[in-house]
């Protein structure tokens, strides 16, 4: 059976993977893809329950690490070896969970917003409970909203500064996901239902960026705690972002990335 996991090319090069995160597609990374085109193939994945990969048959494929073995298999097919990878958010989890599944498909990885999981058993039960409690939220309201009461969180508080069409085109984005296929994501690959990675981050030697706003307190604080147990990673901060870096300062952002790419790619 072909994979499933559809996606965009562009540019030419050596490969470059874009995961997105929650509610996203291939699209919400866009001005990433646009500014490293030219010097990388990059490849826009639109991850299970998302984009034009929408819902699945077999549920099975939304569980975390099921997921992340679909990604393996994306990256195999197409002799994707050693690939410079780039998470956000949960594709961010699932970037460093490939990482250290797969270490000879990553060469270089880079995570915006991204953490290790939640580290205790009890953290991650009440987790997953409260994510199959939204899952059936959206099924019985529906996804505009569900969408909105998303957005309203106080993690994408200072995203209220972007400009109105902007923002018109996020909700747009997120309201053409299968609202089946989103409920399963969350169910399968949210926090709760990751295995926590923190006790293995010594394992991971590949060079890694972790990239995070200076709006975004909790990541940032994520982002210490990741950069104690990655003994090859760098730290950088983006002035005037929250958490979504790539829409709040996507320039930044942007040349953030060609640094540390270009340092590793000499």
């Amino acid at each position: 059976m072909s994979n499933p996991l559809c996606f965009t090319a562009t540019g030419e090069g050596p490969p470059l993977v874009l995961l997105h995160g929650f509610t996203g597609d291939a699209s919400t990374l866009r001005s990433l893809s646009h500014a490293l085109a030219d010097r990388f193939t990059v490849y826009s994945v639109d991850l299970p329950g998302h984009g034009r990969t929408g819902h699945l048959s077999d549920v099975g494929l939304y569980d975390f690490l099921a997921t992340v073995d679909l990604l393996a298999n994306f990256f195999e097919e197409r002799n994707l070896t050693s690939s410079a990878v780039l998470g956000y958010s949960m594709g961010g989890r699932l970037a460093l969970a490939l990482s250290l599944n797969y270490p000879h498909l990553v060469s270089q990885l880079m995570l915006i917003g991204a953490s290790a999981g939640l580290a205790s058993q009890s953290e991650r039960l009440a987790r997953r409970q409260a994510d199959s409690s939204l899952a059936d939220e959206l099924l019985e309201d529906g996804l505009p909203a569900f969408v909105d009461r998303w957005m309203a969180q106080p993690l994408f508080a200072s995203q209220q500064g972007l400009a109105a069409d902007v923002l018109a085109a996020a909700r747009q984005q997120r309201l053409a996901n299968d609202p089946v296929g989103l409920a399963a994501s969350l169910r399968g690959a949210g926090t709760g239902a990751q295995p926590s990675l923190w006790g293995r981050l010594s394992e991971i030697l590949t060079p890694t960026l972790l990239l995070v706003g200076e709006q975004d307190t909790k990541f940032r604080r994520l982002a210490m705690r990741l950069s104690t147990g990655l003994s090859q990673s760098e730290t950088v901060v983006i002035a005037q972002a929250g958490h979504a870096v790539h829409i709040e300062n996507p320039k930044a952002t942007a040349a953030a990335l060609k640094k540390f790419l270009g340092d590793k790619h000499g």
